[in-house]
């Protein structure tokens, strides 16, 4: 029987009681939740403050995140998200999984892959401003403090999710046959 490589390393039911494990050690050191849209938005909101200070300042929603000397980019999402991405890195690295690849459906250009990634992106960080933050921050911190929108969030990701999982995968294996 062929071994299964993804839990060769790390048992999932130890990962996720770590993960709870770290979103109560983030709650109390930094008075946050884990999420990764607001260390985008403050890396956004800083980089508009380096290039743009009048307007950053005197636009309504930016003002309140870079007026008084206060630096968008030296706030706890953005370390976290730093911590993300080259632990990611490290990771791969340690256990030879590093490396540079564009997963794409057969009948896709990696042209037109990236083009969609990009835009794909562009509607993410939309999204989650419109939405008031991204999935991790949604369901782990919103459950982790026991609220509602947590639980609601939840079954709404999960629930969506396994139907356009399901939808485009039909269409993923359709196009490339």
């Amino acid at each position: 029987m062929k071994e299964n490589k993804r839990n060769k390393y790390m048992n999932p039911y130890l990962a996720g009681f770590l993960m709870g494990i770290l979103i109560i050690l983030a709650y109390y050191f930094s008075g946050e939740g884990l999420g990764s849209s607001g260390g985008y938005r403050d890396i956004a909101f800083g980089t508009l403050n380096a290039i743009a200070p009048d307007y950053a300042q005197s636009n309504p929603f930016v003002s309140s995140h870079v007026g008084e000397g206060h630096n968008p980019t030296h706030t706890w999402l953005v370390y976290e998200l730093l911590g993300v991405i080259f632990g990611a890195i490290l990771s791969a690295a340690i256990f030879g999984r590093l490396k540079w690849s564009i997963g794409k459906a057969p009948h896709l250009t990696t042209k037109k892959r990236l083009y969609l990634a990009l835009i794909g992106g562009i509607l993410w960080g939309v999204g989650t401003q419109l939405g008031r933050g991204c999935t991790s921050g949604l369901v782990l911190s919103g459950i982790a403090v026991n609220s509602l929108s947590g639980y609601i969030g939840l079954v709404a990701i999960f629930g969506f999710g396994f139907i356009f999982a399901y939808i485009f995968k039909n269409i993923w294996l359709k196009t490339s046959k």
